[in-house]
């Protein structure tokens, strides 16, 4: 004679119906602020049985497949690689084919950026995306990578009363046509370095110059801090976006709050701690 069915397997009888009785009902003809509630009630109804099913199942889901072409894989792949290059002085860049990722250090005095002079956290990180987007070789993406790397040498050698080119090196990673924007997101996530943009700290070295014409422009902080380039300081009306003292001050705090990594060590064992939750 069979056993009589557990508590478990009742709420489980009643769960079918419910959803058979749920599955009948013209959800279409609720007004959208019901339908909505009704939608949320379901969801949260729906996660709850999914745990339920998952406990319920001998073999448990690993919670997590490795996929390499996963963006948030590749993006850390890239970048870690990138990591594992040679620094070289960016006070001489040469020539060379392709696109991808780049990383720029500081081994100066400038006060401001004690905190992270002569350490592995990049003041700077950016891409170079490809000339063509269908391009699969480095010769077919052209030399963009160097030529970035070259425009920011220029600009920062034209910064010579804040700034010595020789305290600057470089890492640089050519890569596939496609992953460099996810390898950059993840070096910007990873070193929240103060020049680029997304930080919004001491951001403006990428900028190529305003219209004379342009008043409603203000003078980035990099330009503020760093003198050098003729159009952004021949407008005597421009304004500086904030004070020489705001953004050294706001340097400051950035660095309390993210302390830079000094060695690729430190780099190697965040990097792990974030591959073991990706997903």
């Amino acid at each position: 004679m069979a056993a009589p069915p557990g508590k478990l397997e009742q709420l489980a009888d009643q769960v079918k119906k419910l959803s058979e009785t749920l599955a009948n009902e013209q959800a279409s003809q609720l007004p959208a602020s019901r339908a909505k509630r009704v939608h949320k009630t379901i969801a949260e109804a729906y996660e709850k049985l999914r745990k339920v099913m998952e406990d319920l199942d001998p073999i448990k889901d690993p919670g997590f497949v490795f996929e390499p072409s996963n963006p948030n894989i590749a993006g850390r792949i890239v970048g870690i690689t990138m990591i594992a290059q040679p620094r070289k002085s960016l006070a001489s860049v040469e020539k060379f084919y392709g696109s991808g990722v780049y990383a720029i250090y500081y081994n100066g005095d400038f006060e401001a950026y004690r905190g992270i002079s002569k350490k592995e956290n990049p003041i700077y990180v950016g891409k170079a995306d490809p000339g063509d987007p269908a391009s699969k070789t480095a010769i077919a993406q052209g030399p963009r990578l160097s030529n970035r790397l070259n425009d920011h040498r220029k600009t920062i050698n034209k910064a010579s009363s804040t700034l010595w080119l020789e305290d600057f090196e470089y890492r640089a990673l050519v890569v596939q046509t496609g992953y460099q924007t996810s390898a950059e997101d993840f070096l910007i996530h990873l070193f929240k370095p103060i020049w680029n943009n997304e930080v919004g700290i001491c951001y403006g070295i990428g900028k190529h110059g305003d219209a004379p014409e342009t008043r409603a422009n203000l003078r980035s902080p990099w330009d503020t801090l760093h003198p050098g380039r003729d159009w952004a300081h021949r407008d005597r009306k421009m304004k500086d976006a904030r004070s020489a003292e705001r953004i050294v001050e706001d340097i400051a705090q950035h660095f309390a709050r993210y302390p830079p990594l000094g060695s690729i060590d430190e780099i190697l064992r965040q990097f792990l701690r974030e591959m073991r939750s990706v997903s």
